[in-house]
């Protein structure tokens, strides 16, 4: 459990600072100006009139003392003295979420605090002073000391991650799910190729560069943000989002599910069976009365059939679009009316490749909901198309 806590603690502060990166990009001034992960600094902004190097650290447990600051100052400062007069037009930043006691910072980073409690350190039981050993004077440790920004009272991680999905729901004039689980996922994922890339040049993205690449609604999760996030409050924004409506129209809605290998036969017809009770409306006083389509993807067809067998013993009928032992596939077949008199329950789609036929020819309010492991096996322009990606598929049983 201690291992579980820890590595939870370190994604978490790797979150921070990728949340800590897309905030920088996206309140940038210029659609030129770039941010660079892992330069310099942890973050390295670049506009026209400076370039910022920031240190930026998650320690929400850890109690503050001047040590937690040192080391990464003490870098700081080396890097400041490696830079050549003409090169040393530049601004130092850590940025640090402390759990307490910030009140032992001075305010003011003095020589004198910066000498004796920043520069003098033990490592491997040698006492280091680093400015001796680089040869500084009082004034050169003044003149580097004035452009470093401390910040040690930086924002909660739950606070900065809402400021970038509100920034990001403001740019592309969006509601907060679209916000959260499009572009911001998006981001994050951007955020990570960028960070692993091995030259320094393939590390920087401008806010345009940034902006147009995260410009897709399409659900792509890193694993450990789904597992940070936690799968049932996930779920449970999936359901918020699509499935929450107690009125449900007669609209022909779509259920497009990827099977994982583990999957059972049960878990999925009571998952069909949990969709057709959510999705139908067969009784006598039903004006327009309804039903839903599924189609399983990654199953045999031999499956399918035993799956069909299944859902007939459960008392669960279906139609096909295949009428008679032989027949060929039916647009007109499957599109009937479900209806208190036929007991219809749902309408299993053998072959994708039907699925295009059957939205053509189907009247009404068409909505599809595709439900996919890693990547969308179905594409559509539809507008009323929904991708939500799954951990697995027992997940659905959660959503809807």
């Amino acid at each position: 459990m201690a291992r579980s806590r820890d590595a939870v603690d370190t994604i978490k502060g790797y979150y921070y600072q990728f949340d800590y990166f897309i905030f920088q990009l996206i309140g940038l001034a210029n659609e030129t100006d770039t941010v660079t992960i892992e330069g310099m600094e942890d973050v390295d902004i670049f506009n026209d009139k400076q370039v910022v190097a920031v240190q930026c650290k998650y320690y929400a447990k850890t109690k503050y003392n001047h040590s937690v600051i040192a080391k990464p100052i003490r870098l700081m400062l080396k890097d400041y003295v490696n830079r050549t007069p003409e090169r040393r037009e530049i601004r130092y930043k850590l940025y640090g979420k402390y759990q307490s006691e910030q009140d032992k910072y001075p305010g003011t980073l003095t020589v004198e605090f910066a000498k004796k409690n920043l520069f003098t350190y033990t490592e491997k039981e040698v006492v280091h002073v680093l400015h001796e050993e680089l040869n500084l004077s009082d004034k050169d440790i003044e003149e580097f000391l004035n452009k470093v920004d401390v910040d040690i009272n930086a924002e909660d991680y739950e606070v900065q991650q809402g400021n970038v999905i509100s920034g990001l729901q403001k740019i592309f004039q969006c509601d907060r799910f679209e916000a959260e689980y499009y572009y911001y996922n998006n981001a994050l994922r951007l955020v990570k190729e960028k960070a692993v890339q091995q030259k320094m040049c393939d590390r920087i993205v401008s806010k345009r560069e940034f902006l147009d690449k995260i410009n897709n609604k399409k659900m792509l999760f890193d694993k450990w943000y789904l597992q940070f996030k936690g799968i049932r409050n996930y779920c449970a924004d999936i359901r918020k989002q699509y499935f929450s409506s107690r009125n449900v129209s007669p609209y022909e809605r779509f259920f497009l599910i990827e099977c994982d290998t583990v999957v059972d036969d049960a878990q999925i017809i009571s998952l069909i069976a949990k969709i057709s009770k959510n999705w139908s409306k067969l009784s006598k006083r039903e004006v327009k009365p309804f039903c839903p389509y599924v189609y399983l993807n990654g199953i045999t067809q031999e499956r399918l059939v035993g799956l069909k067998k299944k859902l007939q013993r459960e008392d669960i009928r279906l139609w096909d679009g295949y009428d008679f032992l032989g027949a060929e596939f039916m647009v007109d077949s499957i599109i009937r009316r479900a209806n208190y008199e036929n007991d219809i329950k749902v309408k299993i789609i053998n072959h994708i490749e039907n699925l295009d036929d059957i939205l053509e020819k189907a009247t009404g309010t068409k909505m599809i909901y595709q439900f996919y492991l890693k990547e969308p096996f179905y594409k559509s322009n539809r507008d009323l198309c929904y991708g939500i990606q799954i951990s697995k598929t027992e997940d659905i049983n959660m959503m809807i």
